[in-house]
């Protein structure tokens, strides 16, 4: 496995570390499959890294490049939207994608322009790939009501089912408790937004994850909400969700 190589001028240049920062992320052993443990890093907010069967994912890579430091290089990143906690193009330049084929929506793919041409994976809602041993299915990602003013259109991004092995994971995005969402079946493992007034709500979060009953749920993305009260909902709906808590934004 590759070791994760900052691009020391870019990262001198943009990423000045701010005091406190972090070395690199702790892993958390998220899920059991029978290709080995999925390892989770949190970064920060919407910012994470999955390790599994020999490939390490970047979420929407944003932030001090150092938080990634001893992290192995993508192999692959997923970014689900072009909003800027979710997309920063310094952040990618400093990063080692090389080798990363980088999965997205066509309103990422115009935001960056003509980099990564050769390694983008262009997904729209409903699209299926294969890619580095596991399958990707893009999930509409929207607001509720849909107007024409919303913060995060319907079609506009992507949250993402990835099959890993025997296992399905489920990453939001920017979403609300949409049909699409409320209809996903044999999740494994959820990761779910909650903020406004760019998401949802503790109890919209809560109540959308009551229907489609994942394993078990990470709230994420989740700043300035209680995410106790998160977990007390879920589990008076749907006792059997194991709700983990993770603080997303220490230090």
């Amino acid at each position: 496995m590759k070791s994760i190589r900052l691009l020391p001028i870019v990262c001198a240049a943009i990423f000045a570390a701010p005091a406190g920062a972090a070395e690199s992320a702790s892993a958390i052993t998220a899920l059991e499959t029978n290709k080995g443990p999925l390892l989770l890093h949190p970064i920060q907010h919407a910012s994470f890294v999955m390790d599994w069967n020999g490939q390490t994912i970047y979420v929407d890579p944003v932030g001090d490049a150092r938080l990634y430091a001893g992290l192995d290089a993508p192999d692959m990143v997923l970014l689900t939207h072009s909003h800027g906690d979710h997309l920063d193009t310094d952040t990618l330049a400093a990063l080692d994608t090389d080798d990363a084929v980088m999965v997205m929506p066509q309103s990422v793919a115009d935001k960056l322009d003509t980099r990564y041409g050769s390694s983008r994976l262009i997904m729209a809602n409903g699209d299926t790939q294969d890619s580095h041993g596991l399958s990707l299915h893009a999930v509409p990602m929207y607001n509720l009501p849909e107007t024409p003013d919303s913060r995060h259109p319907k079609g506009w991004g992507n949250g993402y089912v990835l099959t890993m092995g025997d296992k399905r994971v489920y990453i939001s995005g920017d979403t609300e408790g949409t049909t699409e969402m409320r209809g996903l079946e044999n999740i494994d493992l959820a990761l779910v937004c909650m903020n406004l007034p760019y998401t949802m709500d503790v109890q919209q979060a809560a109540d959308a994850v009551a229907d489609f009953t994942p394993a078990v749920v990470y709230p994420y993305h989740y700043r300035g909400q209680d995410t106790e009260r998160f977990k007390t909902l879920v589990n008076e709906a749907a006792p059997d969700v194991d709700v983990q808590l993770y603080d997303w934004y220490d230090g």
